[in-house]
């Protein structure tokens, strides 16, 4: 797949997306739907979707939020990293597409405001901290 700004998340590890224009941090924990598989299944079957995470869906330039339980912001996204399109709190039974877009990035409800994303800016992708991701072991308390 000939990606652009997504050609990091092909090499795996976690990435940050942050939006170029105001240096914010859209999501720190990025996931990928890449195949045809993870593209039709997108969040489907989750009862909720994270802070500081974020689903990106590609190939594709539209989506569906049927079956799902929760709204989620769209980032409709070109080639080069370019926001196309914004969609806030698409609810559950909706579309959305738009025409020029080459990826979607799906965000927790409330995010694209509080991030202020809008057309026209660049998202980037930046390596993240591994460490921050490992999952911690809590010792057992014995009785």
């Amino acid at each position: 797949m000939k990606a652009g700004f997504l050609n990091p998340l092909l090499s795996g590890g976690p990435f940050a997306l942050q939006n170029s224009r105001n240096r914010r941090i859209i999501a720190d924990r990025v996931e990928t739907a890449f195949d045809s598989d993870t593209r039709k299944k997108g969040l489907m079957g989750r009862h909720s979707m994270a802070a500081g995470s974020a689903l990106v869906i590609a190939p594709s330039n539209s989506v569906h939020t049927f079956f799902m339980r929760f709204p989620i912001d769209l980032l409709f996204v070109g080639r080069d990293g370019e926001v196309l399109k914004v969609r806030h709190s698409v609810q559950p039974w909706r579309l959305a597409g738009a025409w020029r877009a080459f990826a979607v990035v799906e965000l927790p409800a409330g995010t694209a405001e509080s991030a202020e994303v809008q057309p026209g800016d660049r998202l980037v992708l930046h390596a993240s901290n591994p460490a921050r991701f490992e999952l911690k072991s809590v010792p057992r308390q014995t009785t």
